[in-house]
């Protein structure tokens, strides 16, 4: 497998090209604010044809250059219909105050849908790759988190893109507009602690983990935190 990431905008959100390997077919996840030039160099580096737009949940920070990623292109883009709506209204998803940050941070730049727009169910096979698409509900209703397998580590074998449920240390807040904190107890209890120990996981902000140091470590995983989960 083959990946390559940099963050982009002000929210410093990574994004992530995905193929079987270099001068292939790849995925563009999380293409958001000012991520088309890194997209373009990063295709271009490393001869990669993208041929799908994979969006983790719908926050402007995760999705501003998605259609025109997958203009560019010609490809389709997925997202959970739950969040369809945060592609044109950024609005939506930060609330009224976020307003005058957005006209800044966007500027003239007109935000539309993808000509070919696609939901997510339950899997989905691209560029040489198989993601499970994992509903995990909580910071927006429209969180998804995208597993794949992933050979030739040794200890290692799955990774997953896990946008801004699950992070280093942290999880995603619950305090904005279709956010909920008692669905990300659920969504902590069962979807991610039922992510293997050997996976990667590949955050939309900050540094890549484990999930075996996540299980360990993270204190929004633990027991006392979580109200009483099962461990393994």
């Amino acid at each position: 497998m083959f990946l390559a990431s940099f963050p982009a905008g002000p929210w410093q959100a990574n994004c992530y090209l995905a193929a079987s390997s270099a001068g292939s077919e790849c995925v563009v996840i999380d293409p958001g604010v000012d991520a088309y030039d890194g997209v373009r160099a990063a295709v271009t580096e490393h001869g990669l044809t993208p041929v799908g737009v994979l969006l983790t949940h719908g926050h402007i920070d995760h999705v501003a250059s998605a259609t025109r990623v997958a203009q560019e292109w010609g490809v389709p883009a997925w997202i959970h219909a739950a969040d369809r709506e945060l592609l044109t209204d950024p609005v939506a998803g930060l609330g009224p105050a976020s307003a005058d940050l957005l006209a800044q941070v966007l500027g003239d730049v007109e935000l539309t849908e993808p000509d070919d727009l696609r939901f997510f169910e339950t899997g989905l096979d691209v560029a040489g790759l198989t993601f499970e698409v994992i509903h995990a509900p909580g910071h927006r209703p429209g969180c998804v988190m995208l597993s794949t397998a992933l050979t030739g580590h040794d200890q290692l074998d799955a990774v997953v893109f896990s946008g801004d449920v699950l992070f280093a240390g942290s999880i995603g807040r619950t305090d904005l507009p279709g956010g909920d904190h008692a669905v990300m107890l659920d969504t902590l209890r069962g979807q991610v602690l039922d992510l293997p120990d050997s996976a990667a996981i590949l955050p939309g902000h900050g540094q890549q983990t484990v999930m075996a140091r996540e299980r360990a470590t993270n204190p929004y995983l633990q027991a006392d935190y979580l109200g009483g989960v099962r461990t393994r």
